[in-house]
């Protein structure tokens, strides 16, 4: 089965076998994507670890005054 890769548009062939919350890599881009379902087959980037829009409230050295 094939999916169009969320960040470039490249044609991602994906194993049939695959589960929701497995990962798979874009052979032509190399972004990490989760398979969010397989009815239909959705795929979506993985956010970098560690990441949260909370952080960007606290960055350190700029505190509220």
């Amino acid at each position: 089965m094939a999916v169009l890769c969320p960040e470039c548009d490249n044609p991602i062939e994906i194993d049939n076998e695959l589960d929701a919350g497995e990962t798979v890599e874009c052979g032509e881009c190399g972004a990490e994507l989760e398979v969010v379902s397989t009815e239909p087959l959705e795929l979506a980037l993985v956010e970098p670890a560690g990441y949260d829009d909370e952080d960007l409230a606290s960055l350190p050295g700029e505190e509220d005054e």
